[in-house]
């Protein structure tokens, strides 16, 4: 191997490659370099002028070895490590060794904040100035905007409007210290027990439980909290919301879903005035010929005990929701209709 000139330092050997393997059409992340190193690579690669054969073929050889050579590469620093480790450390312990290194959350504050639920977009959007929220809405995609402009107090939406048409003169810099300050208010909250809100945490429980458990729960939250009753409600969901919450459409694949015997036992013991019409609703929306089938082997059946009839209830709503967890249909929001999705 030809040596290369001893004049060729670290730094020109390194924009060397990078400009090789620019011109090969690599995708090379430099932007995740220091601004430093990105400043000292762009000003080295300025004033390389030409390279000769020779002297390409040895510095890629050298570097190739060099590759060959290394066995393991751990990341630079705590921010390093972190990022490396992240999803396989507790968020507790993340956030405290995160807090205690004064390292802030690597990488770009924006894809965080797009990530981010419109609720706390719309926090963000009412508690900043008319400024700092135009430009978070200029930083959004736009169906993101739309959605957090459509959630905004109406003159308030108009007034961030607006200040879109002032953001013209705003830096990048500048956009990207408002990106930092505003991601850095949501990471210096301490991480939740709970990955869902209390109401969901609720009506997920009271989903299992027996019917009268159930109303005797609902009823006593009405007495202490409506607010809290009326947000573990809209996380309710049993036998008798399916004809509301299911789509027409997905209720064949739901039937597929559910053991035959127990669908049968299910429809034999929907007889009250919540659950009778949701029978209907699941016979009317599947093949006549099923429909007939499932509506004799209900008549032979006969009558059913109470408790298998809600067992089999609540075996057909656990069919519903693993579908809608497996992404293989998706249930109606509670403020939506089955009219206008139709």
């Amino acid at each position: 191997m030809a040596a290369p000139p001893s004049t060729l330092d670290r730094r020109a050997k390194a924009a060397i490659v990078v400009r090789l393997l620019l011109n090969e059409g690599a995708d090379l992340p430099l932007e995740d370099l220091p601004e430093e190193l990105q400043a000292r690579l762009t000003h080295q690669m300025g004033s390389m002028g030409l390279v000769d054969r020779a002297t390409l073929d040895a510095v890629v050889e050298e570097f190739a070895d060099i590759l060959e050579g290394v066995g393991l590469s751990f990341p630079k620093g705590i921010a390093g490590a972190l990022s490396a480790l992240d999803g396989k450390i507790s968020p507790q312990t993340a956030a405290r060794l995160r807090k205690e290194a004064g390292v802030r959350q690597s990488g770009d504050p924006w894809e965080r904040l797009r990530s981010m639920p419109v609720e706390d977009l719309v926090r963000i959007a009412e508690q900043e100035s008319t400024e700092v929220a135009a430009v978070l809405l200029s930083k959004l995609d736009t169906p993101r905007a739309a959605e957090l402009l459509g959630k905004l107090p109406g003159p308030l939406a108009r007034r961030i409007t607006y200040a879109v048409s002032q953001t013209g003169s705003v830096t990048p810099d500048a956009v990207d210290r408002i990106g930092l300050s505003l991601a850095a208010q949501f990471e210096d909250k301490p991480p939740a027990a709970f990955a869902d809100e209390p109401g969901a945490r609720v009506g997920a429980i009271l989903n299992v439980s027996a019917a009268s458990t159930r109303d005797d729960m609902l009823t006593g939250l009405e007495e202490t909290d409506a607010a809290f009753a009326e947000r573990v409600r809209r996380n309710i969901f049993t036998f008798a919301h399916i004809s509301v919450r299911v789509r027409p459409k997905d209720v064949p694949v739901v039937v597929r879903a559910v053991e035959a015997d127990t669908l049968v036992t299910a429809l034999a013991g929907a007889t009250d005035e919540q659950t009778s019409g949701v029978a209907e609703f699941l016979l009317g929306n599947m093949s006549q010929r099923m429909a007939d089938n499932l509506r004799e082997e209900v008549g032979d059946r006969g009558k059913v005990k109470p408790k298998d009839a809600e067992a089999a209830m609540n075996a057909v709503v656990g069919a519903i929701r693993q579908l809608v967890e497996q992404g293989e249909i998706e249930m109606v929001d509670p403020d939506e209709s089955l009219e206008e999705d139709a």
